[in-house]
């Protein structure tokens, strides 16, 4: 009797040995043409489609080459940060919020993750702007920290062990500004460790990390971030480990000082509550993909994607009592085969069988600000375009 194949996710040897070969290749290309992008500045020199934002997102795909196949963890991303303003992004663990974040800071760890297409335009305030995508490491070293800082998701981990909170510090002011003599990088530090709320800043400058409580080292990695008053904060779920009234105190303090250097902030979290009182804009992201945007009020009060309409029955209501909180039924689909369809189809109580048959729905905007991605508005609204997939096999 023939024995049956195990299941469809089975991949033999060959098959891994044959798919690694292929990524090679695909990866060797990539670096080469990232690496020629040091010789020619128009390649990575590009102008801001409206002055008005900091950065523009622009169908950016960023792209995992495993052993097993291609894991396409952001795939057709388009969204804005305009200037001084919070934009919120939300999703599901896995959805490709913190990979997006990474690819603008230009950190996925390469050669396996590459940013294989799309532009992701940063303002130089002079009429230039940067192609963060084709940008060279030595450019990139300049940006991080000066123009783009990050607050990383762990506080806990992020800070370096071994050396001191006020070196930590120092090391960013001396890296981005040549110019400043050792005691003004010292009282600079000074400065930034009262500005985030720490009492003691003298005491806490001659501190090792392991000193400080899970809230201090996070108000840590702010003045970290902040130290040479970036043009926009990437804040990675920054209450993330923290207890309530810390989360608040953190938030807080996030809000006063991006209005204290006139900066924006791109804040990741899948807290809803976080999003709903920070939120000048909101981005919800499933499976890689935008699937609505628009202004909070928008999406909180006119939520439209059947997804996002999910995440805001999933969130508890104080005062209303019920048996157990709402789940959206289903899983993701596997990122290393993706469906030709919505990717929510599989998942949604919405379904229509005769308008959600199609290929993946497009961007349709359906007011001013806000936009989803639906075939139950194709009637509704203006259609903006179909995210631009980047076939692998072409690379």
């Amino acid at each position: 009797m023939a024995l049956k194949r195990k299941n469809v996710n089975y991949i033999s040897g060959k098959e891994s040995r044959n798919i690694s070969k292929r990524n090679r290749e695909i990866t060797r290309r990539l670096e080469k043409e990232r690496n020629n992008s040091k010789k020619d500045s128009s390649l990575y020199m590009t102008k801001m489609h409206d002055e008005n934002n900091v950065v523009e997102m622009d169908n950016v795909c960023t792209y995992f080459f495993t052993d097993i196949g291609v894991v396409r963890a952001v795939d057709g991303v388009s969204f804005n940060i305009p200037k001084c303003s919070t934009v919120g992004v939300v999703g599901e663990s896995g959805c490709g919020k913190s990979v997006t974040s990474l690819s603008l800071m230009q950190l996925v760890q390469r050669p396996t993750g590459q940013v294989v297409g799309g532009e992701i335009r940063l303002n130089n305030d002079d009429g230039t702007a940067y192609n963060i995508v084709n940008t060279p490491t030595s450019i990139m070293q300049e940006i991080r920290g000066n123009k783009v800082s990050m607050i990383f998701q762990e506080p806990m981990t992020s800070l370096n062990p071994v050396f001191k909170i006020g070196a930590q510090i120092n090391e960013v002011l001396e890296l981005h500004n040549k110019e400043m003599t050792k005691e003004e990088i010292r009282e600079r530090t000074l400065e930034m460790l009262k500005m985030v709320g720490i009492a003691n800043a003298e005491g806490v400058y001659n501190m090792y990390p392991h000193e400080l409580s899970g809230g201090m080292r996070q108000r840590v990695m702010i003045a970290i971030a902040l130290a040479c008053s970036p043009k926009l904060i990437i804040a990675d779920e920054p209450t993330t480990a923290l207890d309530v009234t810390i989360q608040a105190q953190i938030l807080d303090l996030l809000r006063n000082l991006k209005d204290k250097i006139n900066s924006s902030i791109m804040l990741i979290t899948h807290d809803l509550g976080v999003i709903a009182e920070m939120a000048d804009y909101v981005v919800v992201m499933y499976a890689g993909r935008v699937v609505e945007k628009g202004t909070a009020q928008d999406i909180f009060h006119n939520p439209c994607h059947p997804y996002t309409i999910g995440l805001m029955n999933s969130k508890p209501v104080v005062g209303k009592q019920v048996e157990e909180l709402y789940n959206i039924p289903g899983n993701v689909p596997n990122p290393i085969n993706m469906p030709n369809y919505c990717y929510f189809k599989d998942r949604c109580e919405f379904c229509d069988k005769e308008k959600c048959s199609g290929r993946y729905p497009p961007e349709i905007k359906i007011s001013d600000t806000h936009i989803v991605s639906c075939y139950r508005f194709m009637d509704q609204g203006e259609v903006m375009g179909y995210p631009k997939i980047i076939n692998t096999e072409e690379l």
